[in-house]
Parts: structure tokens; C-alpha cells; sequence
């Protein structure tokens, strides 16, 4: 079943890639007591994702946090040293984290995956965005296949 806006996420574990090497983050204490800004990509270094979807979040973090967010993260189901690669090369760190979700828990947690088989990919987190204030999703904006507008740092912009 997809989560919605009203529900609690469930416990899950991210890893994040830090200086002394990769961290597990239990869902639980990474979204207690604040609002995060949450995005999923299909994979780092993806066309739309590198030029586009984590440009945008890295662009707008100032003006997203201005309206409420303490963190912004972005989520992929890929393994952590990627993740660290690419928001390494991308800018992100200080202004993004990146949480990676290498076996898909989170994705399939919140039913929210996709089968990216017919590109080599195998199965991943559809491309999303979602609010969530103390573990509890406020908005929740999934993406049509092949569409990128809804999940956009402008459109969550508009939101807060």
C-alpha cells in the first residue's frame, strides 16, 4: 500500500556516507522532532537526476529552509558510496544529505518503487517528493512515468 499525507513513516534504515565512512540512520530519529524536505530518484548520475531534480533542491535549500525545513534529504536505491559520489560532485554537502537506500527498504516501505529492469536498473524508488514533520508525511507528490514537475523543489516551494 502507497503512503499518504496523514501517515506516519515507517522504521526503515538509511545509510549516510560521512567523513569516517558510512552511518546507519534508523528513519525514526533522522525525521523526529523536525520537517525534512525528502526527494527519491530513480539513481544517481541519471540524466533528469544529475541535471535537473538534486540541482534543483541544492538551488532552492536556501528558500526551502526560509519557509520551515530543517533539512532537506535526497533518497536513492543506490549504495551509499554513490550516493556520497554524486552529492559530492553535485555540490550538495551543507545544503543536501544524501540517504541512501541500497536495498530499496525505505522505497518498498512506503510503497513507493518502481521496475526499472527495461533500463538495467532493476527495481527502485519511483520519483517522488514528500514533506514530513516529526515521521509524519504532510505532502506527498509522486511522479507520473517519464514526468518531472510535481516533485521539484518550486513545486514543494509552493507547498510550504
Amino acid at each position: 500500500m502507497t503512503i499518504k499525507a496523514g501517515d506516519k513513516l515507517p522504521e526503515t534504515t538509511f545509510t549516510k556516507p560521512t567523513e569516517n565512512g558510512p552511518e546507519a540512520v534508523p528513519s525514526t530519529d533522522f525525521f523526529a522532532g523536525r520537517k525534512v524536505a525528502l526527494f527519491s530518484v530513480p539513481g544517481a548520475f541519471t540524466p533528469t537526476c544529475s541535471a535537473k531534480h538534486l540541482p534543483g533542491f541544492i538551488d532552492k535549500a536556501d528558500e526551502l529552509k526560509a519557509k520551515g525545513v530543517d533539512e532537506i534529504a535526497c533518497t536513492a536505491v543506490n549504495d551509499v558510496f554513490v550516493m556520497g559520489a554524486w552529492g559530492k560532485g553535485a555540490g550538495a554537502e551543507g545544503k543536501v544529505t544524501m540517504l541512501a537506500d541500497g536495498n530499496g527498504d525505505f522505497a518498498n516501505a512506503v510503497g513507493l518503487t518502481m521496475d526499472g529492469s527495461k533500463f538495467g536498473l532493476g527495481t527502485r524508488g519511483q520519483r517522488f517528493s514528500m514533506i514530513v514533520d516529526n515521521g509524519v508525511v504532510t505532502e506527498l507528490n509522486v511522479e507520473q512515468p517519464g514526468e518531472f514537475k510535481v516533485s521539484t523543489a518550486e513545486h514543494m516551494l509552493g507547498q510550504l
